[in-house]
């Protein structure tokens, strides 16, 4: 049985068109919807489709743990984990991502993201940057050549064996992004592969503001900073860089040349948020809820996150 993770904020224009979706799936699934607490009609949508879902309080929300209460909820030995905006692109999705989970080798499997029709080119660029057709098996093996993309992979379209997820002891907690590289990284350290499927294709994408760039890449930095063991495994190894130029060359081989400058200020808004996430000790945590696109990692919410863990365990809402 497959069990399919959906945490939810105010996902009322998104939920429709993603369960029709799952529901026309060429395999079957339990559908689980963990809802911080929507001030629109988020969960009654989920719930008429025959989502099981489950509420939180806003304040409560974790990248990891909120995933980890509702992998708790799941009947499924295999768990796939989407993002509200996520829109499978045919009814095989499910079928092609769990695919390489065949390989017991494997444990965690991601899938191709593919831009929508309203984004600008440079995220469209960024979509083919980062998901390409070729599929790729990455083991410690790998990390010489690979770097730090070894350990790349994405909680938007992903899928993962439960027994592994829970010998893992799941999604690392009270983290500010990147709960899906950092989970990736201990199972490749583990001795396990992380599968690339890009079969398992989806469209997602976001058209964010140069603003919301420095406010990301701040994250990652934050990110980075406290889990600075992963760059002593993985370099970036110029991927920055690289990125750059092959987006010109792609700006340029569209002739969409008025793009170029844009192009060159995204990047360095991008470097210089997380360069200064990177140094987030030396900042008081008033600028960073300032300067991050995560608010609420910033409040002082661990007693509230803890007594929403404890009272949905005690309910057992597996049975629920």
């Amino acid at each position: 049985m497959i069990s399919v993770v959906i945490p939810t904020l105010n996902a009322e224009r998104h939920i429709r068109q993603l369960m029709k979706s799952l529901l026309s799936q060429t395999i079957p699934c339990e559908i689980i919807v963990v809802d911080s607490s929507s001030s629109d009609r988020t969960v009654e949508v989920a719930a008429s489709y025959g989502a099981k879902t489950v509420t939180i309080d806003r304040i409560a929300f974790d990248h990891g743990g909120t995933r980890n209460l509702a992998v708790k909820a799941a009947k499924g030995d295999t768990i796939i984990f989407l993002t509200q905006d996520a829109v499978p692109a045919n009814e095989h999705l499910i079928e092609n991502l769990v695919k390489p989970l065949h390989d017991q080798r494997i444990a965690l499997s991601y899938g191709r993201q593919i831009a929508k029709n309203n984004v600008t080119p440079i995220e469209r660029f960024a979509r083919q940057f980062n998901y390409p057709r070729e599929s790729l098996i990455k083991g410690k093996e790998q990390i010489e050549s690979l770097g730090i993309k070894t350990f790349f992979c994405s909680n938007v379209c992903s899928a993962v064996r439960k027994r592994q997820f829970e010998e893992m002891g799941g999604f690392p907690e009270k983290i500010i992004i990147n709960e899906d590289m950092l989970f990736a990284a201990r199972l490749v350290m583990k001795g396990y592969r992380v599968a690339y499927e890009p079969s398992a294709v989806l469209y997602h994408s976001h058209n964010y503001s140069l603003r919301e760039q420095f406010k990301r890449y701040f994250d990652i930095g934050v990110f980075f900073n406290r889990n600075r063991w992963i760059l002593t495994l993985g370099r970036p190894s110029g991927e920055g860089i690289r990125f750059v130029r092959e987006g010109l060359k792609y700006l340029l081989r569209k002739r969409q040349w008025w793009w170029i400058p844009y192009g060159l200020l995204e990047a360095l808004f991008r470097y210089c948020g997380y360069q200064l996430g990177l140094k987030e000790d030396k900042i008081p945590v008033r600028l960073k809820m300032l300067i991050s696109m995560h608010r609420h990692f910033w409040k002082n919410c661990d007693t509230l996150f803890q007594r929403e863990k404890e009272k949905h365990e005690t309910k057992e809402i597996a049975g629920n």
